[in-house]
Protein backbone atom coordinates (compact mmCIF):
# COMPACT_ATOMS: atom_id res chain seq x y z
CA UNK A 1 0.00 0.00 0.00
CA UNK A 2 2.80 2.43 0.91
CA UNK A 3 4.51 1.71 -2.40
CA UNK A 4 1.32 2.67 -4.29
CA UNK A 5 1.15 6.02 -2.39
CA UNK A 6 4.77 6.81 -3.24
CA UNK A 7 4.14 5.94 -6.89
CA UNK A 8 1.11 8.26 -6.94
CA UNK A 9 3.18 11.15 -5.57
CA UNK A 10 5.92 10.51 -8.13
CA UNK A 11 3.40 10.43 -11.00
CA UNK A 12 1.75 13.67 -9.77
CA UNK A 13 5.15 15.39 -9.46
CA UNK A 14 6.14 14.24 -12.94
CA UNK A 15 2.87 15.55 -14.38
CA UNK A 16 3.53 18.91 -12.70
CA UNK A 17 7.05 19.14 -14.12
CA UNK A 18 5.93 18.19 -17.64
CA UNK A 19 3.04 20.64 -17.54
CA UNK A 20 5.05 23.55 -16.10
CA UNK A 21 5.64 25.30 -19.43
CA UNK A 22 1.94 25.08 -20.30
CA UNK A 23 0.89 26.34 -16.86
CA UNK A 24 2.85 29.56 -17.23
CA UNK A 25 1.01 30.58 -20.41
CA UNK A 26 -2.38 31.17 -18.75
CA UNK A 27 -2.90 34.13 -16.44
CA UNK A 28 -5.97 35.11 -14.46
CA UNK A 29 -7.44 38.45 -13.46
CA UNK A 30 -7.98 38.76 -9.71
CA UNK A 31 -10.62 40.34 -7.53
CA UNK A 32 -11.94 40.18 -4.00
CA UNK A 33 -15.30 38.68 -3.13
CA UNK A 34 -16.94 37.90 0.16
CA UNK A 35 -19.26 35.35 1.66
CA UNK A 36 -21.90 36.52 4.12
CA UNK A 37 -22.34 33.65 6.54
CA UNK A 38 -23.96 33.15 9.92
CA UNK A 39 -20.41 33.14 11.28
CA UNK A 40 -19.61 36.56 9.78
CA UNK A 41 -18.35 38.06 6.53
CA UNK A 42 -15.37 36.27 4.98
CA UNK A 43 -13.27 37.83 2.18
CA UNK A 44 -11.33 35.92 -0.46
CA UNK A 45 -8.79 37.01 -3.08
CA UNK A 46 -9.93 35.04 -6.12
CA UNK A 47 -8.68 34.44 -9.61
CA UNK A 48 -11.33 34.72 -12.32
CA UNK A 49 -11.69 31.88 -14.83
CA UNK A 50 -13.33 33.77 -17.71
CA UNK A 51 -12.08 32.20 -20.94
CA UNK A 52 -12.50 28.58 -22.04
CA UNK A 53 -8.74 28.03 -21.57
CA UNK A 54 -8.85 29.47 -18.05
CA UNK A 55 -11.93 27.40 -17.22
CA UNK A 56 -10.23 24.22 -18.44
CA UNK A 57 -7.07 24.99 -16.41
CA UNK A 58 -8.69 26.12 -13.16
CA UNK A 59 -6.50 25.29 -10.17
CA UNK A 60 -4.72 22.38 -11.86
CA UNK A 61 -1.05 21.81 -11.07
CA UNK A 62 -1.06 24.02 -7.95
CA UNK A 63 0.85 22.75 -4.96
CA UNK A 64 -0.89 25.00 -2.44
CA UNK A 65 -3.68 27.51 -1.97
CA UNK A 66 -3.88 30.17 0.73
CA UNK A 67 -6.75 30.12 3.22
CA UNK A 68 -8.12 33.36 1.77
CA UNK A 69 -7.60 32.51 -1.91
CA UNK A 70 -9.65 30.75 -4.54
CA UNK A 71 -10.96 30.70 -8.09
CA UNK A 72 -14.33 31.84 -9.36
CA UNK A 73 -15.99 30.25 -12.38
CA UNK A 74 -18.90 32.58 -13.16
CA UNK A 75 -21.06 31.11 -15.92
CA UNK A 76 -23.52 34.04 -15.86
CA UNK A 77 -26.71 32.16 -16.56
CA UNK A 78 -27.71 29.31 -14.26
CA UNK A 79 -27.00 25.83 -15.60
CA UNK A 80 -26.17 22.38 -14.22
CA UNK A 81 -22.40 22.17 -13.68
CA UNK A 82 -20.09 19.22 -13.14
CA UNK A 83 -16.45 19.75 -12.18
CA UNK A 84 -13.60 17.29 -11.68
CA UNK A 85 -10.20 17.23 -10.03
CA UNK A 86 -8.08 16.06 -12.97
CA UNK A 87 -4.50 17.30 -12.46
CA UNK A 88 -5.57 19.15 -9.31
CA UNK A 89 -3.01 18.30 -6.66
CA UNK A 90 -4.71 19.76 -3.58
CA UNK A 91 -8.12 19.10 -2.02
CA UNK A 92 -10.69 21.83 -2.62
CA UNK A 93 -14.06 22.91 -1.32
CA UNK A 94 -16.35 23.55 -4.31
CA UNK A 95 -19.01 26.11 -3.47
CA UNK A 96 -21.94 26.03 -5.91
CA UNK A 97 -23.70 29.38 -6.15
CA UNK A 98 -27.18 30.21 -7.46
CA UNK A 99 -28.15 33.21 -9.58
CA UNK A 100 -28.87 35.40 -6.55
CA UNK A 101 -25.58 34.50 -4.82
CA UNK A 102 -27.07 31.92 -2.46
CA UNK A 103 -24.85 28.92 -1.84
CA UNK A 104 -26.85 25.90 -3.00
CA UNK A 105 -24.32 23.16 -2.23
CA UNK A 106 -20.77 22.69 -0.98
CA UNK A 107 -18.62 19.71 -1.99
CA UNK A 108 -16.01 19.63 0.78
CA UNK A 109 -12.55 18.09 0.66
CA UNK A 110 -12.72 16.99 -2.98
CA UNK A 111 -10.27 14.25 -3.88
CA UNK A 112 -7.10 15.40 -5.68
CA UNK A 113 -6.50 13.92 -9.16
CA UNK A 114 -9.97 12.34 -9.28
CA UNK A 115 -11.86 12.09 -12.57
CA UNK A 116 -15.16 11.56 -10.72
CA UNK A 117 -17.66 14.31 -11.65
CA UNK A 118 -18.69 16.64 -8.84
CA UNK A 119 -22.19 17.86 -9.63
CA UNK A 120 -23.85 21.12 -8.70
CA UNK A 121 -27.06 19.19 -8.07
CA UNK A 122 -29.05 21.68 -10.14
CA UNK A 123 -28.66 24.94 -12.05
CA UNK A 124 -26.06 27.35 -10.62
CA UNK A 125 -24.54 30.61 -11.77
CA UNK A 126 -21.04 29.97 -10.47
CA UNK A 127 -18.59 27.68 -8.74
CA UNK A 128 -16.16 29.08 -6.20
CA UNK A 129 -13.19 26.82 -5.47
CA UNK A 130 -11.53 27.33 -2.10
CA UNK A 131 -8.91 25.53 -0.03
CA UNK A 132 -10.13 22.15 1.18
CA UNK A 133 -11.75 22.38 4.60
CA UNK A 134 -11.96 26.18 4.75
CA UNK A 135 -15.76 26.33 4.47
CA UNK A 136 -16.17 24.04 7.46
CA UNK A 137 -13.55 25.91 9.46
CA UNK A 138 -15.25 29.27 8.76
CA UNK A 139 -18.77 27.94 9.27
CA UNK A 140 -19.85 28.56 5.67
CA UNK A 141 -22.91 26.49 4.74
CA UNK A 142 -25.56 26.15 2.05
CA UNK A 143 -27.92 29.10 2.31
CA UNK A 144 -25.11 31.60 2.97
CA UNK A 145 -24.54 34.26 0.32
CA UNK A 146 -21.64 35.02 -2.03
CA UNK A 147 -21.26 38.71 -2.88
CA UNK A 148 -19.98 38.73 -6.44
CA UNK A 149 -17.39 41.22 -7.68
CA UNK A 150 -18.40 43.98 -10.05
CA UNK A 151 -18.76 42.35 -13.51
CA UNK A 152 -16.76 45.25 -14.98
CA UNK A 153 -13.62 44.28 -13.06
Amino acid sequence: MRRRNVLGVVVAALALVLAAPAVADITFARTTLSIEAGSGRHSFDVELARTPAQTRRGLMFRGELADDAGMLFDFGEPQPIAMWMKNTLIPLDMVFVGKDGTITRIARWTTPLSLEPISSGGPVRAVLELKGGITERLGIVAGDRVVFPDPGQ
